[in-house]
């Protein structure tokens, strides 16, 4: 049944290598809890108690709003296939942007992708599992390329214009800092 470890065991990093799909859950103090779910070649174990995530441009960006004013943050995987379980990754966040060196750094761990807009780390400070018997058997078939291709047809003038129009403010009017210097 479900373990609480202090740190990202190897059979764990191994089991987090091979989801195709993970969930992050963020809160300011006020307004509405976000959980959104993350697919792709995205997320990196780089520590035992450390992880990286690359955010990729979307309709919203309650996330990087949500860290902003409070830096808590959790990462869910679920077993879709083989053996049941669920991870939960607690802990504490920052947002690195295009324009700062942390994003530079950590953005040669991920393969290039034209809808990179953030980089997240995050100290991870409580590791969680649970049985997941209740998870459904789900077939993983192949990743969406909408995303990249629309993130391709755009260039990065149109996709900062779009960030301008959508992603400056999350959906309780927090500031996302996107495009800030």
């Amino acid at each position: 049944m479900g373990k609480k470890l202090d740190f990202i065991t190897t059979e764990l990093q191994d089991f987090i290598a091979n989801q195709k799909i993970f969930f992050v859950g963020t809160a300011a103090c006020e307004g509405r809890v976000n959980v959104s779910p993350k697919g792709m070649d995205s997320f990196r174990v780089i520590g035992k108690n450390k992880i990286v995530w690359m955010n990729l441009t979307g309709s919203g960006n309650e996330t990087a709003a949500h860290l902003l004013k409070n830096n808590r943050m959790t990462i869910m995987f679920c077993a879709f296939e083989g053996k049941p379980m669920i991870l939960r990754l607690y802990g504490e966040a920052k947002i690195y942007h295009k324009r700062d060196r942390k994003f530079e750094d950590y953005s040669d761990l991920f393969p290039e992708n034209p809808g990179a807009r953030q980089i997240i780390e995050m100290e991870v400070d409580l590791v969680q599992t649970s049985c997941g018997f209740a998870v459904p058997f789900m077939d993983f078939r192949e990743e969406r390329t909408t995303l990249n291709t629309w993130s391709e047809k755009q260039g990065e003038d149109k996709i900062k214009e779009y960030w301008k129009n959508k992603n400056t403010l999350s959906i309780d009017g927090f500031e996302t800092k996107i495009l800030e210097d």
